[in-house]
C-alpha cells in the first residue's frame, strides 16, 4: 500500500501562498510548472502542502513571478491587488523593468487623457 504523507503546517502555508501567487498571474499549474521547471504533479503537491520546496525552487519561483521570498515564506501580510502588483514591479530584474517602464508610464498617462 502507498505511504500516507503527513502535511507539515509550514508546507501547507507556503503552498497556499504559492497557489495564490500563481493564480494572481493567471497561470495554470501546468503553465507554472513549465515556467519553474517542475511537473504539474509537483506543483500540485507543493500547493497542497504534501511536499516542501528547496531553496533553488523558491528562488526560481520568486524570480519568475517577480515576488518576494519573504512573502512566500512568512506571509506576514495580505496584499491587496495594488500592493501585490507594486511588490511584483519592485522585484523585477533591471533588464525586465527597463522594457516595462515605458509601458507603465504610458498607462499612467491614460487617466489624464481620458478626463479631457
Amino acid at each position: 500500500m502507498g505511504e500516507k504523507r503527513v502535511k507539515k503546517d509550514i508546507n501547507v502555508s507556503i503552498g497556499n501562498r504559492i497557489r495564490t501567487a500563481r493564480e494572481r498571474v493567471g497561470l495554470t499549474q501546468e503553465q507554472f510548472g513549465d515556467l519553474v521547471s517542475l511537473g504539474p504533479k509537483n506543483i500540485s503537491d507543493i500547493e497542497r502542502g504534501l511536499v516542501g520546496i528547496s531553496l533553488s525552487t523558491l528562488k526560481r519561483i520568486c524570480e519568475k513571478l517577480s515576488i518576494s521570498s519573504d512573502w512566500i515564506l512568512f506571509g506576514d501580510r495580505d496584499l491587496d491587488k495594488k500592493e501585490y502588483l507594486i511588490e511584483r514591479i519592485r522585484h523585477l530584474p533591471d533588464p525586465q523593468f527597463a522594457v516595462m517602464e515605458p509601458a507603465f508610464n504610458q498607462i499612467l498617462l491614460l487617466p489624464g487623457a481620458l478626463e479631457k
